[in-house]
Order: C-alpha cells, then sequence, then structure tokens
C-alpha cells in the first residue's frame, strides 16, 4: 500500500509524455509503424502518443475479428480520422472463427488468438512496408503472464516467444504503467472521456466471454447481451461490466413448453490497477432490469446470474 501511495504520488503524465516520445521516435528512427488499435485506453493511448512522435509515419489499424462490441469498429476508425492520424479496418474475421473453431480450453483460445492476431498484423506490416509494431502492453499485462495466471495476447518475450519470427520490431511505450496511470497520460494527451475513461475490454474481445467454443453465433448471443449489460449499468460506477456466456446449458420455459437455453454470468468489478478486484454491489432492481431485457431480447437465454467472487481468488474475466 505504501508503494502504491509513493508511486502515485511520483508519477508525472507530462514527463511520461515527454520521456517516451523522445524514446518512441529513436525507436522507430525513420521507418514507419503500425499500432493495432481496439477503442482501449491503452492502444488509443499509445497511437496519440507514436503520432505525435512520427506523426503521418504511423498507421492505426482495426482488426476487425468479428468480436468485438456493436458499432465499435465504426467508433474506433471515426476517432482516429478526426484527428487526422492514418488509419484503417482490416477485415479478418472469418481467419479468427476458423482459427478458434472447435478449441474450448481458455489458454489454447488465448494462443490461437495471438497467433491470428500476429499474423494478420504481420501481413498488415508488410502492406504498408513498416518497420515497427507498437503495442498498448501495459504492466499489469506483464505481470499476470510472468506469473502465470494467463496469457495475455500483446506479451511475447515474456513467454519466450521472439517478436522476429513474426517479423516484426515491437515497441511498447506503456508498459512500465499500470492502468490508472495510462488513463492521467491520456487527459494529459487531451483523449476525449469516452476512450480515457474506457472500461478495460480484453484484447480477444468477446472471445473471452464466450466459454466453451467461440462461433459466430454464440459470440452474436454475447455481444447483444454486453450490449444490455453496458447500457443498464452506465451509471453504476465500476471498472469493469460485462456478460459471460456459459458453456453449460439449463432448462427454462418458453411459451409454455420446456426450453433448453443459454445461461448469461453478469459481472460488474471495481478495481484499481486490475491485480485485484472486488464485485460491485449492485441494487437489485437494476439487475432484475437486466435479467428481464436479456431474456426477453434474447430467447436463446433462458437464465441471468450475478458473479460475486472478488480478485483473487477469481480473476476480473471468467478466462
Amino acid at each position: 500500500m505504501v508503494e502504491e501511495v509513493k508511486r502515485k504520488k511520483m508519477f508525472e503524465p507530462e514527463k511520461f509524455i515527454q520521456k517516451q516520445v523522445q524514446e518512441v521516435r529513436e525507436r522507430i528512427g525513420a521507418g514507419k509503424a503500425v499500432i493495432a488499435v481496439s477503442g482501449g485506453v491503452d492502444s488509443t493511448v499509445c497511437a496519440v502518443l507514436t503520432h505525435r512522435a512520427v506523426g503521418d509515419r504511423l498507421v492505426a489499424a482495426f482488426i476487425d475479428d468479428g468480436l468485438m462490441r456493436e458499432g465499435e469498429a465504426e467508433q474506433v476508425i471515426n476517432f482516429f480520422e478526426a484527428r487526422n492520424m492514418n488509419a484503417r479496418r482490416v477485415d479478418a474475421a472469418d481467419e479468427f472463427f476458423a482459427a478458434l473453431k472447435g478449441i474450448v480450453d481458455p489458454e489454447e483460445k488465448r494462443k490461437a488468438f495471438r497467433n491470428t492476431f500476429y499474423s494478420v498484423l504481420a501481413r498488415v506490416v508488410r502492406e504498408e512496408n513498416a518497420d515497427c509494431l507498437v503495442q498498448g502492453t501495459i504492466a499489469a499485462d506483464v505481470a499476470e503472464t510472468v506469473k502465470g495466471i494467463k496469457t495475455q495476447h500483446n506479451i511475447l518475450e515474456q513467454i519466450g516467444i521472439d517478436p522476429g519470427s513474426y517479423g516484426l520490431t515491437i515497441v511498447e511505450p506503456l508498459r512500465e504503467i499500470y492502468k490508472h496511470e495510462v488513463r492521467e497520460v491520456a487527459r494529459s494527451l487531451e483523449v476525449p472521456a469516452e476512450f480515457s475513461e474506457r472500461p478495460p475490454f480484453p484484447g480477444p474481445g468477446l472471445a473471452t466471454r464466450v466459454l466453451g467454443e467461440v462461433t459466430p453465433e454464440r459470440v452474436e448471443i454475447e455481444r447483444r447481451a454486453t450490449k444490455i449489460v453496458e447500457e443498464e449499468t452506465a451509471d453504476v460506477e465500476s471498472c469493469q461490466s460485462m456478460a459471460v456466456l456459459m458453456n453449460d446449458r439449463a432448462t427454462g420455459i418458453r411459451e409454455g413448453k420446456r426450453a433448453y437455453g443459454y445461461i448469461i454470468v453478469v459481472r460488474l468489478v471495481k478495481s484499481k490497477d486490475a491485480i485485484t478486484a472486488e464485485a460491485v454491489n449492485v441494487p437489485l432492481e437494476g439487475l432484475k432490469r437486466i435479467d428481464k431485457r436479456i431474456t426477453r431480447e434474447i430467447p436463446e437465454v433462458v437464465h441471468v446470474l450475478y458473479s460475486l467472487t472478488k480478485k483473487p481468488p477469481a480473476t476480473i474475466e471468467f478466462q
């Protein structure tokens, strides 16, 4: 706790920005860089910071993996284009679903996602004649991967993989700071609140919140449930709010007949550093509204539950 307070007092976002702009400029040199952007605060800050360092020699690529939330691609591309930054959308949904087909183990899914992610990015880097790939890796990503808690898709060197094997030079301006510090940097860079205060979202997207096999049909159910949960909890203070599609099914009733349908778990947590987290005390009436909307608007779902377990022993995400 003492170290956390000390670190918070010592961190100066403006000095951090100046230092990283210089380091990024030196690392990229006279070459061209690509950054994969998702709309999350980490990749957004990295992109804006890197653009400050190298200008038009950066391309912000949104990899449309078919695993994002509704309207996310348009929102992200519009943001970067409005800042006069080079941005492109890469349609790769078929590649990701093919890579994830038949896989149910969480770690295997992360590895399949990571391999496809870097394969697609390597192609984009070649197409753009770029020398470097910039990533929004933060300190918590490194810590959790090294400790073996879960493999983050944007961690390579820490698990013994040479980035050169993908034909990439990796630049990670944020790898020594935590989420709350990234948000401070975002505010200093005048990134609008819709991005600077955006709740964390997993790199593998909705695949992380689909337990069992990841298929287009199951992802669509998860996408609709996610939209409902986020809309109904917009005024609830939390660092993450999510819907999770379980692998098991349960018995329900539809039109007076027995129905065998999906289970959705709702989870809201509060956390300062993503290393620990606690469940949010959501009012019962709010949970009832979520339940009513999900079971009415997504007829494939027959049960809605709420997750109370803190981190640890749980993780924030289910996998």
